[in-house]
Parts: structure tokens; C-alpha cells; sequence
């Protein structure tokens, strides 16, 4: 009844033999299961879950308020509809060092290829906005220490996110990084860097594979693909560049209705029923139904 046919252990191994193939992984963000299909289809390498995408989805800012079995069913939703790795964010882990290892367990049953974890205290903030509190370096090694030990699959995707370099600077966001790998993180997520020779010391210091998060209208200079297989980084993510388009278009396009008083000047600039259904593949559902496809679509 869904799109893919790799189990969670297949979508995961095949994200590790990713990473090790040299080559810039591009996951971009999918805050509804609509859009994992249309991301493999267009050939993307994997789909990415963003915490700000599901709390602004909800109606909320992302501060952590969304908890664990909100994020994780909409994980799980998002994963079951593609055969690329998902892997999603898990801000601070939703509380202390047990609910950290609880966390992992959940969102390995449910399917998902890894996640990322932060240290930043809670409230937390949008990496890319001032006044970010971090907890102590312990603590957040103790986070990801339980969350290495906690897994069962060993290719799930530990990844260690470091808030440091907006408050604490470069050098002490680097010596964190290194004390997260030291306690079992896999990949580590250096947030908020500002140019290319950042993105550049990060590579030269840390041994594991790295993620760039190029989010819009945030610190990080929007670095393009060339640039960042150049500099040496393993993954990239776009966590809502497709949320702001979309959000974007409908605005627009209600404003349009309320002047206008109709639709009709927006038909060009919408999906069409047809594709819509291409992609949610009501015709493959005939297969097990014959009086579902039994119609046909006006052009």
C-alpha cells in the first residue's frame, strides 16, 4: 500500500555506502509524506525531517515544544513512502539522557535511517537565530553516548549537532564536535557557520562525515553543490526550502481568490488533479480494487 519497497535495514545500508562513496548526499526537507516520493523521483539521495518543518506545521514555532511521538509518527509517515534513507531531527532528544535512548529505539522501529541531536538547552531556538543557550559539553556527550549504545541497527545514523558557533566561537564549537565523536557520534551537523573557511576548519579538524545545513534567510552562506563536495563535506540538507515555496504560493494564491473573487487566473500556476494522483498513484491501487481507476481525468 506504499510507495517503497526497501525495508528500513535495506534504506539504511544503502545511506552508509553513500557516505562512503565520496560523493555529496542531497536530502532535502519533506514536512509531508506527499512530498518523499516526488524527492526520489526527482532524484534526490535521501529526504530530511525537519523539527522546525513539523512544529511549523502544527501552527508552532520551533522552540521544542513538539514531542516525541509527534515527531516520530510524522517520521515514520514521511519514511514508509520512499526507498531513500529519511533521516529526522530530534532537537534535544525530548529530555534527559534515558529519553534520549528511548528516542532511538522508536525511531528505529519506525523506520527512519538516522537522526540528529543537538545541544542546546531548552527552550531551544532555530540554529540561525541570536541568544542560543548550550548545555554543558558532559551533558550533551552523555546524550550521545546513550544514543550510540541504545541503537540495535548498527547503520543507524548517529549524528551530533553543535550549536557552539554562534555563542561559544569557532574554536570551542570544533573541540565540542571532537568530544561528541569521542562519545559515538557518526556524523556531526556544525550549525550556523558563516563562510567557507568555517565549513573549511570543520573538515580539517573532525574525521567523520559532515553536514551542511543550507537553510535560506539564515547565517550560513548558501553554498552550492560544487562548493561543498569541494570542501570535503558528505551531506547536505535543504530543510525548508519546499515548506517556504509552498507556504509562499498559497499565500499568494489565497490573496488572489479574496481580490478576485475566483481561482481561475491560479489553474496555471497549480498541480494538476492528474499529477496529483500520478504521484499518490491511484492507478496502482486499481490493482487490488478494480472500482477505484475506473474513470478518466479532463485535461
Amino acid at each position: 500500500m506504499y510507495l517503497a519497497k526497501k525495508t528500513p535495514a535495506e534504506k539504511r545500508q544503502a545511506f552508509r555506502a553513500g557516505l562512503k562513496s565520496g560523493k555529496l548526499l542531497r536530502f532535502p526537507g519533506a514536512f509531508s509524506p506527499f512530498l518523499a516520493p516526488l524527492i526520489e523521483e526527482i532524484g534526490f539521495d535521501g529526504v530530511y525531517i525537519s523539527g522546525a518543518g513539523i512544529a511549523n506545521d502544527l501552527g508552532m514555532p520551533d522552540i521544542g515544544m513538539t514531542t516525541l511521538s509527534e515527531v516520530s509518527e510524522r517520521g515514520r509517515a514521511i519514511a514508509r513512502q520512499t526507498n531513500l534513507p529519511a533521516i529526522i531531527d530530534i532537537d534535544t532528544g525530548f529530555g534527559e539522557t534515558l529519553n534520549v535512548a528511548r528516542t532511538i529505539f522508536e525511531l528505529e522501529d519506525l523506520g527512519l535511517a538516522g537522526c540528529h541531536l543537538e545541544d542546546q538547552i531548552n527552550p531551544k531556538r532555530c540554529g540561525h537565530l541570536d541568544g542560543k543557550g548550550l548545555v554543558e559539553t558532559q551533558t550533551m556527550v552523555q546524550k550521545v553516548n546513550a544514543a550510540a549504545r541504545a541503537k540495535r541497527d548498527s547503520n543507524f545514523l548517529i549524528i551530533a549537532r553543535t550549536d557552539a558557533r554562534a555563542s561559544e566561537g569557532l574554536d570551542k564549537a570544533i573541540a565540542r564536535a571532537k568530544a561528541y565523536v569521542d562519545a559515538g557520534a557518526e556524523m556531526i551537523f556544525p550549525e550556523a557557520l558563516q563562510d567557507e573557511k568555517e565549513f573549511e576548519a570543520f573538515r580539517k579538524a573532525i574525521s567523520v562525515p559532515l553536514l551542511s545545513n543550507m537553510t535560506e534567510f539564515g547565517k550560513s552562506k548558501l553554498l552550492n553543490r560544487a562548493q561543498l563536495e569541494t570542501l570535503g563535506y558528505n551531506l547536505v540538507i535543504y530543510p525548508m526550502t519546499a515548506f517556504r515555496l509552498a507556504m509562499k504560493a498559497i499565500e499568494d494564491g489565497l490573496r488572489t481568490i479574496e481580490k478576485d473573487g475566483s481561482q481561475e487566473s491560479l489553474l496555471e500556476k497549480m498541480q494538476h488533479r492528474a499529477r496529483l494522483y500520478e504521484i499518490v498513484r491511484y492507478k496502482e491501487f486499481n490493482d487490488l480494487d478494480q472500482n477505484i481507476f475506473n474513470f478518466k481525468l479532463k485535461n
